[in-house]
């Protein structure tokens, strides 16, 4: 209480010290002037309040106008990321584009190639077809076996003729010839277990004995008749391998030139002979393209030539055994190779070898 007493007291004393006396006078004139004063302070503080509110509205319209440029702007960052995606993915269409474009001129190029390979293949069908139906007519597949059959038969009947005209014969005794039916055969190609040839010595052409040149020794042909026999018997083997050759059609790989005892064998191979050049003393090898014939007989000539006519001739009968599908007795073997040529050719086995 004594509290309050003081406060109130002492806005007395404060109200009593800015006391203005004021005279009667005066006092509407005061009155008037605080009069106008109190409205221009009421209209004051209306406009006052009244500019807070502009101010407050605008504040906000400010407020509201920055969240939207934030907004805006974050609006156009997304619209210009879009954007460069659109960018990408219009690229991407155009490759697609022309990736497409290149495929469908591709696929337009095999469609092609499968309409004229379609017209081709119908084409080889219908040739398939007519060549089905003349392997299947008169003339077919069955008329060519027919054929070959005739021919092989008619190979075999001038092959026995030849064996007619030149018997090979092995000999049993001093007097007497017999035919060797039972020969033993030479294997097939690509067959083991080869039978031992018979003795060069024991077999005869047309009755004589062949008897080969030695290439180091001259001992075996010291009789004059002996010589004579041996080029008659090889005359023989060569007409004999010449004819075989000719129904077989088979060209030989040593020709010969027939002369009776007087042929000769022809080696295609160049020769090389040493010749000797004028500038210098050194030998120089000179290739001979001209065939060259070896003598298939002895007399006046040299045993070395006469030896390997006698093995090119062999070659011959080795390359027609092979050709039936026989392998070859041996290199010294003359006789006994055309004996197994001869015996094959004439065998039941003949044409299903060769057909």
């Amino acid at each position: 209480m004594e509290r309050d007493e003081t406060n109130s007291s002492e806005p007395k004393k404060i109200d009593q010290e800015n006391v203005k006396v004021i005279e009667w006078e005066e006092f509407e004139q005061e009155l008037a002037r605080l009069w106008s004063l109190s409205s221009a302070l009421n209209d004051a503080k209306e406009r006052k309040q009244s500019l807070q509110k502009k101010l407050e509205s605008l504040i906000q319209v400010e407020a509201d106008s920055l969240n939207r440029a934030n907004e805006l702007e974050e609006m156009h960052g997304k619209l210009e990321a879009r954007k460069m995606v659109m960018g990408d993915m219009s690229i991407d269409c155009k490759l697609a584009a022309e990736d497409a474009k290149r495929q469908e001129e591709q696929l337009n190029a095999e469609v092609r190639s499968l309409l004229v390979a379609g017209t081709s293949l119908s084409v080889t069908r219908k040739q398939l077809l007519e060549l089905n139906g003349l392997l299947a007519g008169e003339k077919g597949y069955i008329r060519l076996k027919n054929l070959q059959k005739k021919l092989r038969t008619r190979q075999q009947h001038m092959v026995s003729q030849v064996s007619l005209l030149y018997p090979v014969k092995i000999s049993a005794g001093p007097r007497e010839d017999r035919e060797l039916e039972s020969f033993p055969s030479s294997s097939r190609l690509g067959e083991s277990g080869r039978s031992k040839p018979a003795n060069q010595g024991s077999l005869t052409i047309l009755g004589l004995h062949l008897t080969l040149p030695s290439s180091t020794m001259m001992s075996f042909f010291t009789d004059k008749k002996e010589v004579q026999r041996s080029a008659t018997a090889l005359g023989y083997v060569a007409h004999a391998v010449s004819l075989i050759a000719s129904y077989l059609k088979v060209p030989l790989r040593y020709p010969l030139r027939l002369g009776g005892s007087r042929s000769h064998i022809v080696d295609q191979a160049p020769s090389v002979e040493p010749s000797l050049s004028d500038s210098s003393s050194n030998t120089v090898l000179s290739t001979n393209a001209k065939h060259v014939g070896f003598p298939l007989y002895l007399d006046g000539q040299d045993t070395t030539k006469a030896a390997y006519a006698v093995f090119l001739l062999n070659k011959d009968l080795e390359q027609l055994l092979n050709f039936i599908g026989v392998k070859s007795l041996g290199p010294r073997h003359v006789l006994a190779n055309l004996k197994e040529l001869i015996r094959t050719i004439q065998s039941a086995d003949f044409i299903e070898l060769m057909s």
